[in-house]
């Protein structure tokens, strides 16, 4: 059997994505994390030849990006319960949707500052989109927008977009720690008074929502049962086959936009909710299909990186800066909370999973399950924010 074998290939890449999880545990590796080791250990494979590149590409590479990223893509949203949204409690919901706005506009303005189409291309408002997605929601969206505007095939400009805002996640979530200390210096003590009597009134509201959902909350990755796969697997298939069906009748319509939509409103049934396997279904078929990209990075094409990471380091940055300045100001008009206004910036830049660790690292263990929720949120609202933001720019 050769490398021309899509089961052959197929072996390769879940044994790359093994050793990438088991690096992600090491202590180098948890400053890079599972999914961006998936994209260079694939790289890596590809460029000496243990896998196909995109040169040499096989049909497995196209079925994965045709099959498999949408169905992880609705496993993962199928988590986000809009109902329980309400529990974040006003002012942290608040702090967060502003900082979505601080977003979209971060992106308008940074893109008409970086005039990234000199060097992107056409594919520079889709990465627009992109950027505005997964600093909403997160890596869910981000592959929403990339799948429909076809920037995976690009492997280096994908793969290169994806380190960039990995850089930029990882220096804010540095910024986001250090800031309530920072900001405290130019807050008054009666400031200071009010906002500690406003925490003190929502950590009441706000501790039986945390004790429903404390045990969900520490399982980031629950394990798959028998009873979970046999519901999870037909759903996500009728869901493809759903969202095949209405691409054929209305294609102008995303067929992300559309998967996406069919998970969110599955996702509001109790039955499916409490189905909490599809995390880690979802989660896995992300890496499988982000191995493919790592695979489509060939050597000989790196050197274009430069001009563009520059352009990449640019936009990403820039909207993270306006993002940040907009959050801060709203949270000076809403009670001068700085540990909360830091969690809810991270929810946004980092996601949930950041926010929530965030909230453990300030000691707020009543903003544990609201930074879990606002999370939540934006994994609703970034794929269409995405979409918008790449259609109104391109």
């Amino acid at each position: 059997m050769s490398l021309t074998n899509n089961i052959v290939v197929l072996a390769l890449l879940t044994l790359i994505i093994f050793i990438s999880s088991w690096a992600a545990k090491t202590k180098f590796g948890k400053m890079l994390g599972t999914a961006l080791l998936v994209i260079i250990l694939g790289a890596v494979a590809a460029n000496i030849g243990l896998i196909p590149s995109a040169s040499n590409s096989v049909s497995l590479y196209s079925e994965i990006f045709h099959y498999i990223a949408p169905l992880s893509i609705f496993y993962l949203v199928l988590g986000v319960n809009l109902k329980q949204i309400k529990a974040a409690g006003l002012p942290i919901l608040s702090l967060f949707v502003i900082g979505v706005c601080g977003t979209v506009l971060g992106v308008f303005i940074a893109y008409s500052l970086v005039n990234p189409e000199t060097v992107l291309g056409d594919q520079a408002a889709p990465i627009a989109g992109m950027v505005a997605g997964t600093y909403t929601g997160g890596s869910l969206n981000f592959n929403a927008v990339a799948l429909h505007y076809k920037v995976n095939e690009s492997g280096v400009l994908y793969a290169g977009t994806v380190a960039v805002d990995n850089v930029i996640t990882a220096l804010w979530m540095l910024i986001t720690i250090a800031l309530p200390k920072l900001m405290q210096r130019f807050t008054s003590k009666s400031d200071r008074k009010d906002s500690a009597k406003a925490k003190a009134e929502d950590v009441a509201s706000l501790e039986g929502s945390y004790k429903q959902t404390k045990s969900h909350s520490e399982v980031s990755s629950p394990p798959i049962s028998m009873q979970d796969l046999l519901i999870l697997l037909p759903i996500g298939l009728f869901a493809f086959v759903l969202t095949e069906i209405v691409s054929h009748y209305l294609p102008d319509i995303p067929s992300i936009l559309t998967i996406t939509t069919i998970g969110l409103l599955l996702a509001q049934l109790k039955v499916v909710h409490k189905i909490t396997s599809s995390h880690t279904l979802g989660v896995y078929l992300v890496y499988l299909f982000l191995v493919v990209i790592g695979a489509y990075c060939e050597l000989d094409a790196i050197y274009e990186l430069g001009e563009i990471g520059l352009a990449l380091l640019l936009l990403l940055s820039l909207t993270v800066v306006i993002h940040g300045f907009i959050t801060l100001i709203a949270g000076h008009f809403i009670g001068k909370d700085w540990k909360m206004v830091a969690i809810a910036s991270q929810a946004n830049i980092g996601g949930g999973t950041t926010a929530m660790a965030l909230a453990e690292t300030f000691g707020r263990r009543e903003l544990i399950v609201p930074a879990i929720l606002i999370g939540s949120l934006g994994n609703a609202l970034g794929t269409y924010l995405g979409f918008l933001v790449a259609g109104s720019l391109a």
